[in-house]
């Protein structure tokens, strides 16, 4: 049995990244087992910010978004002698196993780590949900119904000035935050890095909708799939009609975890916790049809997740 483990966030922070650390520790804890944090991300674990943590260490953290771990990227964790050194640092603490949070590239120096002999133990934290092997992603849904409130609100002042209006989301690879958040915001078009769209059609369409007597149009540019203020630019040539852009940007990250932010996130936590405990390693933890499944790690790192094509197919069909 582990008796010492350790816990990381690691690449963009999420909201729930807190409320899964605060699950890891509090149940190490219940299992009679020491719990470290390491603060920064993998620079932390290269630097040795690692410290011990107690219950109160995460008390008044599930609320709230980012990771009071702090999280960053590590130029030198890429190396072997960096690995090798943050390898060291855990064992000086005694550690005995680590659960990592974060996305595809968080898990692929975990994978990397695990090499050593450290037994690791992964969580998907990212908001763009693109882990393979799971549905869910920690922040995915904070994320998602942030983004809606912004179209929300977009569509009041597109309607009154009978304008176009595109918003810009995250997602360099992956068009999940896009398609679901303009699903659920009624957007006329959603523009995602794994579907080709032609500005030709959509301005035509966008033309002839606004002859009939439509007052305005949303369009959800995933930031993979071009520029919102190039392809705005395009279309307000192309349409002749007011056109405006709006970037969210970094507010996609912050704000409090949605409920199912929370609970997943704390599901997760605690599955991690006990199954690294009892021995378990290179896997992640992740959620397939509502229930917590793992996944091994080489798995998750080396495969791509799609988008659901029937999430594509839904968008056309209601727009």
């Amino acid at each position: 049995m582990i008796n010492s483990i350790a816990v990381v966030t690691s690449g963009g922070d999420s909201p729930g990244m807190n409320a899964a650390a605060r699950a890891v520790v509090r149940t190490a804890l219940g299992e009679g087992v020491r719990v470290f944090g390491i603060y920064g991300g993998y620079t932390g674990m290269c630097d040795d910010h690692i410290e011990e943590l107690t219950s109160r260490s995460v008390s008044d953290l599930i609320q709230r978004g980012g990771t009071f771990l702090g999280t960053g990227r590590s130029t030198r964790f890429r190396t072997e002698e960096g690995r090798k050194l943050a390898y060291d640092n855990l064992k000086k603490h005694g550690i005995e196993g680590l659960v990592v949070i974060g996305g595809d590239g968080s898990l692929s120096g975990a994978s990397l780590l695990s090499q050593y002999g450290m037994p690791i133990v992964g969580l998907p934290g990212t908001i763009d949900n693109d882990v393979w092997g799971t549905d869910y992603t920690i922040g995915c849904d904070t994320a998602a119904n942030t983004i809606l409130d912004a179209i929300n609100k977009l569509r009041d002042t597109a309607s009154a000035h009978r304008r176009i209006i595109l918003i810009e989301v995250m997602g360099r690879k992956s068009g999940w935050l896009a398609m679901m958040s303009g699903i659920a915001g009624g957007a006329e078009y959603v523009l995602v890095p794994e579907v080709k769209f032609d500005l030709d059609v959509i301005s035509e369409e966008i033309k002839e909708s606004y002859s009939y007597g439509k007052r305005y149009s949303i369009i959800v540019v995933a930031e993979g799939a071009g520029s919102a203020v190039d392809i705005g630019k395009v279309i307000a040539d192309k349409t002749e009609i007011d056109t405006r852009v709006s970037v969210l940007g970094y507010i996609q990250r912050g704000g409090s975890p949605t409920v199912e932010d929370r609970m997943k996130a704390s599901l997760l936590g605690e599955r991690a916790a006990l199954a690294l405990i009892s021995g378990a390693s290179n896997v992640v933890f992740g959620y397939d049809q509502g229930k917590v499944v793992s996944i091994k790690l080489k798995d998750a790192v080396t495969n791509t997740k799609t988008l659901d094509p029937e999430l594509v197919r839904l968008s056309r069909v209601l727009a």
